[in-house]
């Protein structure tokens, strides 16, 4: 048992160490907050990302707090994962390739009662990690250009603090605090004729939001679910420096060093989000989702694009052959998913589209619920356009779902 809290309290170090570094390399990562970030727990990653109606039987389940309500009593959960991802980007004119290692999330979750559990979990929810050289962009109303190089790190973490409570033996509710906070670098030049700008900024972040969710089992095999996340304020202030300089950069003239200033206030959507989870001949389980994000309600524009509601259709399935619990190959559980994510931007007319295919495994340590979960998944994003960036992304996650019994007196000394 020592040896256990050991090894938990290492991951905890190190996970927290990970927030530290920029998670995402998209050139899409320089408009709003970054790039959104999908933290999957357990076998999540393998089934598409589905998974609102699944119960927190044997693993946490993030994407829904009534899931928890369906915990069984004595066990504590733990979970903890990374991905390592390989990414070409492709436009018009030539392509390139990069490698990134990303900290995915770290959680736990125990019962409070035969009907009630609690989980914390910490994980990024967005990051931005964009470098961009010679862009050239219009001058409005003018027939002229103007060149923009760019880089940014940081993001957004996200706390969650969620309670789920089962009425009955079927319905499970349940909340999620969510806590955002974090920091973004931004630096640009701006070339424009005869002067070049530079303007370096470093943003900070803070913010508050609700999760509502709720599952019901129909049966023992058929399962449904649902989330809302309210609208939510993102509060922003900003350090700048400002600097322009002539067309031979031998003179200079600081504008701004090292001002601060509020910024305007980045706003998260309502969103919601439904599901269901089919089992078969309690070996072939079926789950797909629906979500939806009313980016349009938010009323705000980036320089370069547009916010549109965004729309997400996820589909998983899973195979546990578990004729003989005793036999470790009759426990191991194979999944497959697919999701499309139609994207919340809208850049030149086009929107910045999002679809992948995944598959897994999950591989059972000793005779608990604890697993090791092994996912690799194909995704493209974007498209090749005037202007416009296309990612081919290779994904490999590894997660380690944790069980222990908490609380349970021996039988035999």
């Amino acid at each position: 048992m020592k040896n256990k809290f050991t090894f938990l309290f290492f991951l905890i170090l190190a996970s927290f160490s990970a927030f530290s570094q920029s998670l995402s390399s998209s050139p899409y990562s320089i408009y709003g907050l970054g790039s959104l970030y999908d933290s999957d727990f357990g076998t999540i990653s393998a089934m598409g990302s589905s998974g609102v109606a699944l119960p927190s039987e044997r693993f946490i389940n993030n994407l829904n707090p009534a899931s928890l309500g369906f915990s069984y009593r004595n066990h504590f959960l733990f979970d903890v994962g990374g991905k390592a991802i390989q990414t070409s980007y492709q436009d018009l004119s030539k392509k390139e390739n990069r490698n990134n290692v990303q900290f995915s999330h770290i959680a736990f979750a125990f019962p409070l009662s035969t009907k009630s559990a609690f989980s914390l979990a910490l994980k990024p929810y967005s990051s931005a990690g964009f470098k961009i050289s010679d862009y050239k962009l219009p001058i409005q109303d003018s027939n002229e250009e103007y060149t923009l190089s760019a880089t940014g790190t940081g993001g957004l973490n996200n706390f969650d603090i969620s309670y789920g409570h089962r009425i009955g033996k079927k319905l499970g509710l349940g909340l999620t605090t969510s806590v955002l906070f974090g920091s973004t670098t931004d630096n640009r030049e701006y070339l424009i004729a005869n002067s070049q700008t530079t303007i370096d900024k470093e943003s900070s972040y803070t913010g508050v939001r609700l999760n509502l969710g709720g599952q019901f089992k129909v049966d023992s095999t058929f399962t449904i679910g649902a989330v809302f996340k309210s609208p939510s304020k993102v509060n922003a202030t900003k350090v700048q420096s400002v600097v322009s300089y002539n067309a031979d950069l031998d003179a200079s003239n600081t504008i701004e060093t090292d001002v601060a200033s509020d910024v305007d206030d980045f706003y998260l959507p309502s969103e919601f989000s439904v599901g269901f989870h089919k089992m078969f001949k309690n070996k072939f389980g079926v789950s797909a989702d629906y979500e939806k994000a009313f980016w349009e309600n938010t009323n705000q524009n980036t320089m370069y694009g547009n916010y549109l509601n965004q729309d997400k259709f996820k589909l998983g399935f899973s195979y546990r052959k578990g004729k003989n619990l005793r036999n470790y190959f009759d426990r191991i559980q194979f999944s497959a998913g697919m999701n499309y994510d139609t994207g919340f931007l809208e850049i030149d007319n086009k929107r910045i589209e999002n679809k992948a295919l995944s598959f897994g495994v999950s591989l059972p340590i000793e005779n608990t619920f604890s697993t090791l979960n092994i996912s690799y998944s194909y995704g493209q994003k974007g498209r090749i356009s005037n202007g416009l960036i296309k990612e081919n992304y290779h994904k490999l996650s590894v997660n380690l779902s944790l069980d222990g019994i908490w609380f349970v007196k021996r039988k035999i000394e």
